[in-house]
């Protein structure tokens, strides 16, 4: 199995050498050059979600040195649950997928454990200390942080949106120190993960450097998430014998595209609807066909606010052509009253508690048509809500227990530097002059 640029095939690479890579050379994502086909029945087989990540990963790697490394990878990544909990008194039987019982409590632990495992593991060529660089508008950077903390071969340089992410998401990026530093940068993030974009082509980084990359641009970051949408659809397909459909909560859209690829390769997932909010570049273009990134606009759900989109390019490589991806992914935008509201609503009649972002995602299944609402659908929980307790506790007027491996983190001191939003101050700091 090769990787290939979203941009010119001819950059090709073997599974180890994309993720080491993170990024094209020419600046493209890397994408499989055909979505293998999975059997279904063999998968679910599997007892540990550790075995069935590398049964799932397996024909991703092959031909790959990594394809021989993949037990041991998944088995240190994948080490705390992913729930499926039915929802009583909704509309129609419904379930929620809880991705936030990880160490830094949101579903991106999942995909950066697996990449920190994989790039300790896989022999690189290039013997010098690899350099990880991460964009995050909330929750990437604190799993990638809490993911290759303190580990010897590695340093992290995270990049956040000074005063755009919630108190708690700011104390899990910056309570780290020794070999993770934290910027906290005058802009948006889109203005860092221009950053990091543009650090990764330029010339004098790439001779001073070892660069890689830990956001959902790293095809590190997605396979693995394919992983948790195999095992919530594979127990709901053999409970009921449906394809359940999943509601996911949208931003730089790298859990939306796992769940794709996962429907892709043939595992049994209906419908998959993605929840945006107020920055609507992704709901408009599977409306319209009109791809207009723009300045991405604060919200409630901050580690949604995107407004251009790193995987749409992935996304558009695998349907070229509008129509037909408009006929595979639906997306609906939702607002921050609307939010609020679910939030509240939720609570009082289904006693279910929301952070922000999974919030979307209710608020989407309460749209849905009643006709649709007969089948099974899942709500991909991303983040606790105990990150986004000043959110969330005056809306339900209760306090929201801290998971106690949050609550470790959040009694640690912060360390982040303010950076201007130019890739000229990101190379200062990168090569010690700052």
């Amino acid at each position: 199995m090769r990787f290939l640029s979203t941009r010119d095939a001819s950059h090709a690479a073997g599974l180890g050498a994309a993720i080491a890579r993170g990024l094209a050379p020419d600046g493209g994502l890397y994408v499989p050059e055909r979505l293998p086909t999975v059997d279904p029945a063999t998968l679910a087989a599997n007892e540990t979600l550790a075995g069935l990540a590398a049964d799932l990963l397996r024909p991703f790697a092959a031909g790959d040195a990594m394809a021989a490394l993949l037990p041991a990878i998944t088995s240190d990544a994948f080490n705390f649950p992913a729930p499926l909990v039915d929802v009583q008194g909704a509309a129609g039987p419904l379930s929620v997928l809880e991705l936030f019982h990880g160490p830094t409590a949101a579903f991106k632990d999942f995909g950066a454990r697996f990449l920190a495992a994989t790039l300790e593991r896989v022999p690189r060529p290039d013997p010098r200390r690899l350099t990880i660089l991460v964009a995050t508008s909330g929750d990437t950077g604190g799993a990638v942080a809490a993911a290759f903390f303190d580990r010897p071969w590695v340093d992290v340089v995270v990049l956040y949106p000074k005063g755009l992410v919630s108190p708690r998401q700011e104390k899990q990026l910056a309570c780290w120190g020794r070999n993770v530093r934290t910027l906290a940068v005058a802009g948006t993030f889109d203005d860092c993960q221009r950053m990091v974009k543009e650090a990764f082509v330029d010339p004098a980084l790439a001779r001073d450097l070892l660069l890689s990359s830990a956001n959902s641009i790293n095809v590190g970051r997605l396979l693995p998430q394919m992983v948790y949408y195999a095992r919530a659809s594979l127990a709901l397909h053999a409970a009921d014998g449906t394809a359940p459909g999943f509601i996911i909560p949208t931003g730089n859209l790298g859990n939306a595209l796992a769940c794709i690829w996962a429907r892709e390769i043939g595992l049994p997932i209906g419908d998959i609807v993605l929840a945006s909010n107020a920055n609507l570049a992704v709901p408009e273009f599977l409306q319209t066909g009109e791809w207009r990134p723009r300045p991405s606009i604060a919200t409630l759900a901050s580690a949604m606010d995107v407004g251009n989109p790193s995987n749409m390019e992935r996304l558009r490589w695998l349907f070229p052509e509008r129509e037909r991806l408009a006929g595979r992914v639906s997306a609906q935008s939702v607002s921050d009253d609307e939010i609020r509201e679910t939030i509240r609503r939720d609570h009082r009649e289904l006693g279910q508690t929301w952070c922000p972002h999974t919030a979307t995602a209710a608020c989407v299944y309460r749209r849905l048509d009643p006709r649709r609402t007969g089948r099974r659908w899942v709500l991909v929980a991303t983040a606790h809500p105990a990150k986004f307790n000043d959110i969330v506790e005056p809306l339900i007027g209760a306090e929201v227990p801290v998971p106690p491996a949050l609550a470790a983190l959040l009694a640690l001191p912060s360390r982040q530097v303010e950076v201007e939003a130019r890739l000229e101050a990101l190379r200062e700091i990168l090569v010690g002059r700052a």
